[in-house]
């Protein structure tokens, strides 16, 4: 049994992945300055819960004495694109950096670092490997390039610090962006698709996350002390895959693609003048494909993703019908909440 510190526990991910370690007979520390929400493992003897203001990774005094006892740290918290850019910056870099002396500090040897594909920006081919060239849209993906600087610093050190480049993933507790589309699909409503819609886009089961988070942190140092993409492995369009959650919706609408220029533009003014939840990484890329490639992960780490686009979506989609009067009222910047639909709620009444 080890006992497993993960940063941004009490978030969509750190949720997730501590149900994960728990069915692995693990304890887990879940730290994090969100106020919790709905969150029933804070009465297992086996979770340790640092959920106050004062538990932020930019506070690195407080975080060292709650990482004491720790074996393995996991590193999933992150300022999201609709933070502001100063909090973006602090938080995700200098937060890392606060994360990794914290652990050299309590002798712990590996933290696994969850970045994203938002490094890669907006490419210009596919599929994308370890090795292409890093360019971030906005102020999330240039602080995640960044903070992964920072973890190369420190393996030069002697940590060891596998990096997880995972594609956006889903599942139980994921609200954010895609409430907005399950709202639409629940009341009866076809949905608009940022261009044609037969581009190719990967998603990635929250569940086949969590397993490549465990093998990074139980599989040898010299194995894991790389950068790893992390994806689904079966995925369609993404009008086939949208259009399975329509499907299983029962309503008989569909997925409905708009040309992608003038909706761009459109997105872009509405985000200027904060009427809209989206921001330029999802309107960007929407009607372009997006996939990496998983072999590295699969052939060093023996990866083996078990669930589709479709899985994924559908299983998200079911935990959110059977949960959407707990989150009803709620709303805010994270996953686990829905962002408001703003000027977008309008938009579903021609739909």
């Amino acid at each position: 049994m080890k006992t497993f510190f993960i940063t941004g526990g009490a978030g969509f991910l750190g949720i997730n992945l501590i149900r994960f370690l728990l069915e692995k007979g693990h304890k887990a520390v879940s730290y994090d300055f969100e106020e919790d929400f709905n969150y029933p493992e804070k009465a297992d003897d086996r979770v340790k819960v640092f959920c106050t203001k004062k538990s932020d990774i930019r506070d690195l005094a407080y975080m060292t004495e709650a990482m004491v006892g720790s074996d393995i740290v996991i590193h999933c918290a992150a300022a999201l694109p609709l933070y502001s850019p100063k909090d973006i910056r602090t938080t995700d870099i200098d937060g890392t950096r606060n994360v990794l002396i914290a652990a050299r500090k309590n002798g712990v040897e590996r933290v696994v670092q969850i970045s994203s594909t938002a490094v890669y920006g907006i490419p210009d081919h596919h599929p994308l490997t370890e090795e292409d060239k890093l360019v971030g849209v906005g102020p999330y993906g240039e602080a995640k390039i960044d903070a992964e600087r920072v973890c190369e610093e420190f393996r030069k050190q002697g940590m060891t610090v596998p990096i997880l480049r995972p594609k956006s993933f889903i599942g139980p507790e994921r609200l954010g962006a895609f409430a907005l589309f399950y709202d639409w699909a629940s009341t009866g409503h076809g949905f608009p698709m940022i261009g044609s819609g037969n581009n190719r886009y990967q998603f990635l089961d929250v569940r086949d996350l969590c397993e490549a988070i465990y093998l990074c942190a139980e599989l040898p140092s010299e194995t894991v002390n790389d950068t790893f993409n992390i994806g689904a492995e079966e995925f369609t369009t993404m009008k086939e895959d949208y259009q399975a959650v329509l499907d299983r919706a029962g309503f008989g609408k569909k997925i409905r693609g708009f040309p992608a220029a003038p909706l761009i533009w459109t997105l872009r003014l509405l985000e200027l003048l904060r009427l809209s939840p989206l921001y330029k990484w999802v309107y960007e890329t929407a009607s372009k494909d997006s996939f990496v490639s998983i072999e590295k992960a699969k052939k060093v780490l023996g990866f083996r993703p078990r669930y589709s686009n479709k899985d994924a979506l559908l299983g998200n989609y079911q935990w959110y019908l059977d949960n959407k009067d707990s989150f009803a009222r709620a709303s805010g910047v994270s996953h686990r909440v829905p962002w408001k639909q703003g000027i977008l709620g309008l938009a579903k009444l021609f739909f």
